[in-house]
């Protein structure tokens, strides 16, 4: 099979595409023939050397979600057809023409959605739809503030937010980006360069805050959140350390929580797979959600999406099509 192989730690350079042997089925798991592949923040730190694979996938490999077709499936599958077609979490190798999946990660393809749209779904809804909705246990009515609104977390985060009822608001690097939110449902959009959105969010107060900057953010955070509030972190890009006033957290009553998702194991992903495809399949075969894509690109130029990623001028997800 063809795939995406990190030669070495670097650059988006140091992606290259090598014939690889294609991967064994496991009794529990399907062989998906991939279509295309989400391209993720988590791909560039694994290229990078700072995210290493879990135990038992091929460190060599990057990518967290593909869809394609199911072309091969172990002997106790009992969920999947050979020739379904599927989108798939996994936790790793996904930049390849084959990928092995658990069967409880897969989800149907609805038929409003192409295989790129697809492939743009399970690593963002997971995370957000665990982090969000699970966590941060954001309800109808409540106020909820979105970190980075335009890349593919921030985007499925603020649809996802909005058709559950919450009034949604965002923080954004530019004019365009703060556009592109709005389109999504956000009511309030800040730039950061130009504002400070503690001040011009003191007013309203917020409910549920998904952060994934961390640093100077977390102070700022802690002083606009509502009484019972919930912050959630699922990256922290500007620093992982900050300081905590535990008086202020106390008299809120804050909850303070945060989360990754790639070592979890099969039945906790499983749990998450089978409340995704209960509670916002719907939503995207009535097509209310819809997954939102910045480019396309041809899986040999892996190296261009990674750029392209790192240059943080997303409206949406990337893809790579196989």
């Amino acid at each position: 099979m063809k795939a995406v192989v990190i030669t070495k730690p670097g650059d988006p350079e140091v992606l290259k595409v090598e014939e690889l042997e294609r991967p064994l089925v496991g009794d529990m798991e399907v062989l998906i023939e991939v279509r295309a592949a989400g391209v993720n923040r988590p791909d560039v730190f694994q290229r990078k050397g700072n995210y290493p694979a879990p135990p038992g996938v091929d460190p060599r490999i990057p990518g967290l979600e593909v869809a394609g077709i199911v072309v091969e499936k172990g002997s106790l599958v009992d969920g999947w057809n050979i020739g379904d077609l599927v989108c798939a979490l996994v936790a790793g190798g996904g930049y390849a023409s084959y990928v092995s999946v658990y069967q409880g990660h897969c989800l149907p393809i609805p038929a409003n959605l192409s295989f790129e749209e697809a492939a743009a779904l399970p690593e963002t809804v997971f995370t957000v739809w665990d982090n969000v909705f699970r966590r941060g246990k954001l309800q109808s009515g409540e106020h909820f503030l979105v970190h980075g609104g335009a890349g593919g977390i921030g985007s499925t985060a603020i649809q996802l937010g909005v058709l559950f009822g919450a009034e949604v608001y965002t923080t954004v690097s530019s004019e365009e980006k703060g556009l592109f939110c709005q389109s999504l449902g956000a009511s309030k959009v800040i730039n950061y360069k130009t504002e400070d959105f503690q001040q011009v969010l003191a007013d309203l107060g917020v409910d549920v805050i998904l952060d994934s900057i961390g640093g100077a953010y977390f102070e700022k955070n802690i002083n606009l959140l509502n009484p019972d509030g919930r912050l959630v972190y699922i990256n922290a890009m500007q620093g992982a350390k900050a300081e905590i006033n535990l008086l202020k957290l106390m008299q809120k009553r804050i909850l303070l929580t945060g989360s990754t998702l790639r070592a979890r194991d099969h039945q906790f992903k499983e749990t998450l797979r089978n409340e995704i495809w209960a509670e916002v399949w719907p939503k995207i075969i009535s097509g209310d959600f819809k997954p939102r894509l910045f480019r396309v690109l041809p899986y040999h130029e892996a190296a261009k999406a990674h750029q392209l990623m790192e240059d943080s001028n997303l409206l949406g997800k990337i893809v790579l099509s196989f």
